[in-house]
């Protein structure tokens, strides 16, 4: 782990990785397989019960509800461009991965990051709607926008995050070939290149801010409006009722955005191989396996809704 990079001039291409993942703890490889394999059942089950409710209950056909089955299906993709790939490394001890899969899966990763940055920023902003312009809400947040909400937050990152994936790929590797993550992330990678990082260090900072800052200073911007308007309502029953929906919303996006901006936003002279590893647990596991939780138990029509699937 510990290995110099060779000279300049005697560069070997290297054509595939290794994923230390969790390497240093031999004794714990199977527990470790099943617990994350019981976290991954968990996050399919309770995201796509989400999903589910939010589709087929009359009662949850608002737009709040309806960007929350999109969350949900995100949160399944997400999970899913990691954790199948480490249960495989842990299962059979093949830590090996080509440095094409290394790159598609580094691509996904960071498509699905970026919808996500997006579509809590849509979220934020369709609880502004209906707290700060209630009487406008069905108008200004009717199905066509809607939809066109959760395209854009879809589609956006696509081309951006290939390109950036195709450019950190595009240099030279050579000499350590391991990887001292469990999936194919920007530090780490950036860390095993031969020539100038500079540039895609540049690059990885510029992206960051308008996936990651630019969408999270839309919601502090849409959060700080809705308090005000809050803190003004007359009644402690109708502040706790307006609280109470943008709570869970609150507690995704803290989540979320905290890991995302200390992993992404750190100069790179302090970036600990084991910080980082500790950190991507919160944006790839933490949030999908919480968000299912947080939006049922603090909200009464989703408990409603799932006691009735329960039922039948």
């Amino acid at each position: 782990m510990n290995q110099e990079k060779p000279p300049e001039g005697n560069l070997t291409q290297l054509m595939d990785f290794v994923l230390l993942g969790f390497a240093d703890m031999p004794h714990l490889q199977w527990f470790l397989f099943g617990l994350f394999l019981i976290i991954y059942i968990i996050i399919l089950m309770s995201n796509g019960t989400i999903f589910l409710i939010t589709k087929m209950d009359p009662a949850l056909q608002s737009p709040m509800y309806f960007f929350l089955a999109n969350f949900s299906i995100l949160e399944i993709c997400y999970v899913s461009a990691t954790l199948p790939r480490m249960l495989m490394n842990l299962g059979t001890q093949r830590r090996r991965i080509s440095l094409v899969a290394c790159a598609t899966q580094m691509c996904f990763i960071l498509m699905f990051g970026g919808t996500e940055c997006l579509l809590l920023a849509v979220m934020a902003y369709d609880r502004y709607v209906a707290i700060c312009n209630p009487l406008n809400y069905p108008l200004v947040m009717n199905h066509k926008v809607c939809i066109q909400l959760v395209t854009g937050s879809w589609i956006t990152g696509i081309p951006v995050m290939i390109g950036k994936t195709y450019q950190i790929f595009s240099l030279p590797f050579c000499g350590p070939n391991q990887i001292n993550h469990f999936f194919c992330d920007i530090p780490p990678i950036l860390k095993l290149a031969c020539g100038d990082t500079f540039a895609n260090e540049m690059l990885v900072y510029i992206v960051a801010m308008l996936f990651v800052i630019v969408p999270f200073l839309l919601i502090l911007g849409s959060y700080s409006k809705i308090i005000s308007i809050i803190l003004k309502l007359p009644s402690a029953t109708g502040q706790a009722k307006a609280f109470s929906t943008c709570s869970s919303h609150l507690m995704v996006v803290v989540l979320f955005f905290g890991s995302g901006i200390i992993t992404y936003l750190r100069p790179n002279t302090r970036h600990s191989e084991g910080t980082d590893k500790v950190l991507s647990l919160f944006y790839t596991i933490l949030t999908p396996i919480f968000n299912p939780m947080i939006y049922s138990l603090r909200n009464k029509d989703v408990i409603i809704a799932l006691r009735k699937l329960l039922c039948k």
